[in-house]
Parts: C-alpha cells; sequence; structure tokens
C-alpha cells in the first residue's frame, strides 16, 4: 500500500464526500428542506463520517486514528437510521432512499476494513517516525 500523505489521498474520506454532497443534494430539495431538524441532524452526520476521517488521520497516530475511523463508522450507521426517517416522512423515494443508504453502508464497511487494516499494521503512524 501506497504510503497516505493527506487526508484528501483517502478512498474512504473522498466517498465519504460524495455521500455527503448527495445527502446535501437531497435535503434541498422539496419537503426535505422544510423538516429543518432532520435536514440539519442528517446533514451534520454525514459530514462527522467524513470530518473523523480527516481529524482521526491528522492525529498522527494509528490509535488515535482507529479511534475515529469508529467515530466515522457510528456515524454512517447514524446516516443510515435517519434515511429511515427520511423515507417514512415520504422526503426521499424508496429508490433514493435504497441509493443513499447502500452507500452509506458501503462506506461503513470499508472504514471497517481500513481499521483492521491499521489494527494489524506495523506501522504506529508518523507522529512515532524517527
Amino acid at each position: 500500500m501506497a504510503t497516505i500523505t493527506s487526508f484528501e489521498d483517502i478512498d474512504i474520506w473522498q466517498k465519504a464526500r460524495e455521500l455527503s454532497n448527495e445527502i446535501y443534494s437531497k435535503t434541498m430539495d422539496g419537503t426535505f428542506s422544510k423538516d429543518y431538524s432532520l435536514r440539519d441532524q442528517i446533514n451534520r452526520s454525514s459530514g462527522s463520517v467524513m470530518d473523523n476521517i480527516a481529524e482521526g488521520f491528522e492525529r498522527g497516530g494509528n490509535k488515535e486514528f482507529i479511534q475515529f475511523l469508529s467515530y466515522s463508522k457510528g456515524s454512517c450507521g447514524e446516516v443510515r437510521s435517519q434515511l429511515y426517517r427520511a423515507k417514512d416522512r415520504n422526503h426521499i423515494t424508496k429508490d433514493e432512499f435504497e441509493n443513499l443508504a447502500l452507500k452509506a453502508k458501503e462506506v461503513g464497511k470499508q472504514i471497517a476494513g481500513f481499521m483492521i487494516y491499521l489494527s494489524k499494521s506495523e506501522i504506529k503512524g508518523t507522529k512515532f517516525k524517527k
């Protein structure tokens, strides 16, 4: 695996960013845009997915990074739960729900895989380089 020098290079951060942007677009349409509480909450949690990846990476140590990836994975679950509410309130269609929920689930699985990779890595992080 190539050395990653910035969080923007991390594939899961890029996918989390795409998910966040798609969710934002959906929340600006129709009745969703008027459900202020849910709209704001799902935008915050989808943003947390990418933000926690970035923050964990910037900490410079694998243990901290794994901890922040765990937060990010939790936010993926939160997004999926909020998508159910959006679907139940008819803010999004069944197809939109399935598409976004699948993307959130895939990002969560990729985060879990990255956590496993980091936990098995002998590299402790950039702040431990001599």
